[in-house]
């Protein structure tokens, strides 16, 4: 028997055993005693296994064995997820006895949907991918998610018809009688399907249960979000009773004896200036030698009780949801804007983590306080930043204590930060749209959120709670959902290297957030930023929640969890509850990694659901606006080159558009890959990325939320900046090219 038939035996053996958890294979070497030199055959062994069909690869590279998922012939039930564009999606297979015993996404590939839709329990069959791996076919809907959808109404050939909101149907369904409901073409519906569609998206019947209004309102914008996103409307009255009854037991005026007293310390807070709640407040004193932070969060666990109406609700909402103008709130505002509120010159109740640290941002204690603190002072991000460019303009106005407490925070906050960047933390974010909103909900203007040094303070002491508070329950082995980025896979990363080659930046390889970190920092402040931004991102998996103690890679912290926002996020709370038992010295509830699986589960689809829906919302509320402004011209700069056309990106309302090749100036026009751009063979005619341009709005299409821009002016097409083809060829050159290829290729069938 040679070496790795050897290693293969013994691979299985430990795949196939009782006590087996799925990892990678770094945690199966580590099992297997295997010297760091015969790691890489170990990795040859394992692709072997999987191309035999012996293994399979789940999420994350996980390794696992056939019967874990029912076999590549055998079927797997699960929950089908369609990714945003493309025709595809993925499957979560139900079922498993702990973290990674089965993959928690099986690709499908276009083509093998078969009509599913977000949410549905789907059956699939599993089979190998020609791309190397597995995939999954959907060969039967079990159970139908949601039946309840927006659309917009038409009368299609003289029938009534329905076209859906969010769904992968370009085609209309019809609808039954609607007489008696005062409907005309381009409104807005909420129906119930009773037929489905066929695969080809033919057929399907609809029932109207209710006319939201015309399309053309922008006040129903909000409404057919919500419906389109199930986002609830009110709390049941059950629920609301529950929080009234909280409210009245509660008692601000005296610190609770089972409270660490806190009030003494001076404590504020830094919101934006139009912040729905206040969930986190911040006390730091500077020692001799060292400094010493207080992250006060407010304490939501004491006002939901585990298995409470409040709870129930809290956990099937799971997320908050901020949209344009209002919010959906996870916890009612008796709660949310009043008891757990962090208001000024109350007792509020919270959970405190006390950090102390060295000069060299070395922790040499962490504590979490069960306590209660008095706000001192409410201050909002804009006052800070003002603050923070002229400080003695405040000194007389905001008091020496609260003007030496924001030097301090500020002075702390970018030694933290200047260090986690420099040990390879990521800064990848892309900035958050704000629209500026009339009474009737109507657009007036749009612009992006700055992150300035004011946010950065915040946010630094805020991952440092999380991070304090991660660190200390795993300490204690504790089951518990985890914040979790997983590293990005090695394809995605050799794409990313030629994209950002492609652009002509100074990249070797991209293997490590040193490297991402370097472009991000070559294009900073360039008409390249967001693209490039957009294409690292692009290149990243999503952060989810779940018990596994995978770290969090963008941030470079091993040890990380959601803590900080119990008012908006579920995760928060139930970590809350885990540290107010430890607290307690009582038993911590073992929860089985299963139940925290699903829960994991639950709490990411709920904030993709809530980040889609407040992304929908802002686009078509920006396509309203733009639809009264049709030629109107604005500057821009070219975020995105396709085949097809061009997508361009406003700079002073931050919406984009899209550019049909079909409408740039006359010309024969191909895509250069190298380059990013799209050339003609007259001179100018080259549309780069990052290229500066004014483009005038040429069409709103509000039914698929669609806007089309006109190139007025490239005012980039003549300049220097590098690129690999400078010039746009002659047309005799490219033909001489052309030909020379032909040639070139007939001697190689020849060889």
């Amino acid at each position: 028997m040679d070496i790795s038939n050897e290693l293969a035996d013994r691979v299985m053996r430990l795949v196939v055993s009782a006590d087996y958890r799925p990892g990678k294979p770094k945690q199966l070497a580590a099992q297997l005693k295997l010297d760091p030199d015969e790691f890489r055959e170990l990795r040859r062994v394992i692709k072997q296994l999987v191309l035999e069909g012996r293994l399979l690869y789940g999420s994350n590279h996980l390794v696992l064995s056939p019967g874990m998922v029912g076999g590549p012939s055998d079927t797997v039930r699960g929950s089908f997820r369609r990714a945003m564009g493309g025709g595809f999606g993925f499957v979560r297979p139900n079922g498993g006895t702990g973290v990674g015993d089965i993959p928690d996404d099986l690709f499908v590939p276009p083509g093998a949907t078969g009509g599913a839709l977000e949410g549905d329990l789907v059956e699939v069959e599993i089979r190998p991918s020609r791309k190397g791996g597995n995939e999954a076919v959907v060969v039967k809907i079990l159970e139908r998610a949601r039946r309840q959808f927006t659309g917009t109404f038409k009368v299609v050939s003289g029938n009534p018809a329905v076209y859906l909101d969010g769904t992968p149907y370009d085609k209309p369904l019809a609808v039954g009688d609607v007489r008696g409901i005062p409907l005309e073409n381009d409104d807005k519906v909420f129906v119930e399907i009773v037929d489905y569609p066929e695969d080809d998206g033919t057929g399907g019947e609809a029932v109207i249960l209710e006319r939201l209004g015309s399309s053309s309102n922008p006040a129903i914008d909000t409404l057919s979000i919500m419906r389109q996103y199930a986002l609830p409307d009110e709390f049941p009255e059950k629920v609301l009773n529950d929080a009234r009854a909280q409210a009245d037991a509660f008692q601000d005026d005296t610190v609770p004896d089972d409270r660490t007293d806190l009030t003494n310390l001076l404590t504020i807070t830094i919101d934006p200036f139009d912040a729905r709640d206040f969930d986190d407040a911040i006390s730091l004193q500077r020692e001799s030698d060292r400094w010493r932070l207080w992250v006060h969060i407010a304490d939501v666990s004491h006002f939901v009780k585990v298995g409470s109406p409040l709870d129930e609700e809290a956990q099937r909402r799971a997320t908050s949801v901020y949209l344009p103008d209002r919010v959906v709130p996870m916890i009612p505002e008796i709660i949310s804007n009043h008891l757990a509120s962090l208001q000024p010159e109350r007792i509020r109740l919270v959970k405190t983590v006390e950090i102390e640290m060295m000069d060299d941002l070395t922790i040499t204690h962490t504590q979490v306080h069960n306590a209660a603190i008095h706000s001192d002072m409410r201050l909002n991000y804009r006052q800070v930043d003002q603050f923070l460019a002229s400080p003695e303009e405040y000194r007389e106005k905001w008091g020496e204590e609260v003007c030496d407490l924001l030097t301090r925070m500020h002075t702390l906050a970018m030694r933290i930060r200047k260090k986690r960047f420099k040990e390879g933390s990521l800064s990848m974010d892309m900035p958050d749209i704000k629209l500026d909103l009339d009474k009737s909900g109507k657009v007036k203007g749009a612009y992006r959120v700055e992150h300035t040094e004011s946010h950065q303070i915040i946010e630094e002491f805020m991952l440092a709670g999380n991070q304090a508070v991660a660190t200390w329950l795993d300490d204690m082995e504790l089951n518990y959902l985890h914040r979790i980025h997983p590293p990005p896979e090695r394809r995605k990363l050799r794409q990313l290297a030629s994209f950002v080659k492609d652009l002509g930046l100074q990249v070797g390889g991209i293997e490590s957030r040193f490297e991402i970190q370097s472009v991000l920092d070559q294009v900073a402040g360039t008409p390249l930023e967001d693209a490039v931004n957009f294409a690292v991102l692009k290149s990243m998996n999503k952060a989810i929640y779940g018990p596994q103690r995978d770290g969090h890679y963008a941030l470079d912290m091993q040890h990380y969890c959601h803590f900080t926002s119990p008012i908006r996020r579920y995760p928060d709370l139930t970590v809350h509850r885990l540290v107010q038992n430890v607290l307690d010295k009582k038993k911590t509830p073992d929860d089985s990694l299963p139940t925290l699986v699903t829960l994991g589960h639950h709490c990411s689809d709920m904030e993709r659901n809530a980040a889609q829906a407040e992304r929908e919302l802002i686009q078509l509320k920006l396509l309203h606006f733009l639809s009264k402004h049709i030629g109107q011209q604005m500057e821009a700069v070219i975020s995105r080159v396709f085949a097809d056309g061009i997508h361009a990106r406003c700079i002073q309302l931050p919406v984009d558009g899209f550019v049909p090749i079909t409408t740039l100036p006359n010309d024969k026009y191909r895509f250069e890959r190298t380059g990013q751009m799209i050339v003609g063979f007259k001179q100018g005619n080259r549309f780069r990325l990052g290229d500066q341009v004014t483009v005038k709005v040429a069409k709103v299409d509000l039914q698929e939320r669609q806007l089309f821009f006109e190139i007025i002016k490239n005012h980039s097409s003549r300049n220097d900046r590098p690129a690999p083809s400078s010039k746009s060829p002659s047309k005799s050159q490219y033909k001489t090219k052309r030909k020379k290829d032909r040639r070139d290729k007939k001697k190689r069938r020849r060889k």
